[in-house]
């Protein structure tokens, strides 16, 4: 049943990037620069701490998102808005910072642990965005995104706090984007 739930993750996640690239050609997404480098490393040491720790079915959700991620950096560069601000030198500093602790320590929980430190610093950075600027999300990417984390926390299967870390936090920083952009688009309505 475990397998299941991972495959419906990365169902989830694959799907939650066609609206996202959709509304970026669009003109309507501006994607966060530096949140989606952070997201694009960081991608990848989750998925290899992961691998390392014994998970099976839930690398559905790093996997495919570390690629679908490491895409929208790319396009960003060219679609995306911020990277130079003091806000996002601040973010990739925490995730450098982190980086370089996890390089230290060689051991792959501690990575998982600063990979999230790390993961949360580029949110933070797009729930800053999403909140002032909630016309530049498409609600429905995080949405498939929070449903696919939603799922690899079942295909984890056993209560492992190691494999369930990621998916569980991937999960809630999902909900708390939706959230921003949902209380931006208050904020707009009720100032227009």
């Amino acid at each position: 049943m475990t397998s299941y739930f991972g495959y419906i993750s990365g169902i989830c996640i694959v799907l939650s990037f066609l609206p996202y690239l959709i509304s970026m050609f669009a003109g309507k997404t501006k994607p966060e620069r530096a949140s989606w480098l952070i997201w694009s490393i960081l991608g990848g040491i989750a998925f290899f701490s992961q691998l390392a720790k014994g998970a099976g079915s839930s690398l559905w959700l790093p996997g495919v998102q570390t690629c679908g991620d490491l895409l929208i950096f790319v396009l960003a560069i060219r679609y995306g808005m911020g990277g130079f601000a003091k806000r996002d030198r601040w973010g990739l500093a925490v995730a450098a910072m982190s980086l370089i602790l996890w390089y230290v320590t060689h051991e792959a929980a501690v990575a998982l642990i600063l990979a999230i430190i790390m993961d949360a610093s580029g949110a933070v950075l797009t729930v800053m965005k999403a909140y002032e600027h909630p016309a530049t999300e498409p609600i429905t990417a995080w949405i498939l995104t929070m449903l696919g984390a939603l799922c690899a926390i079942f295909a984890v299967g056993s209560w492992n706090w190691i494999l369930l870390i990621f998916p569980l936090y991937s999960f809630i920083g999902n909900a708390v984007i939706v959230a921003s952009i949902r209380l931006g688009k208050r904020g707009v309505m009720s100032a227009s």
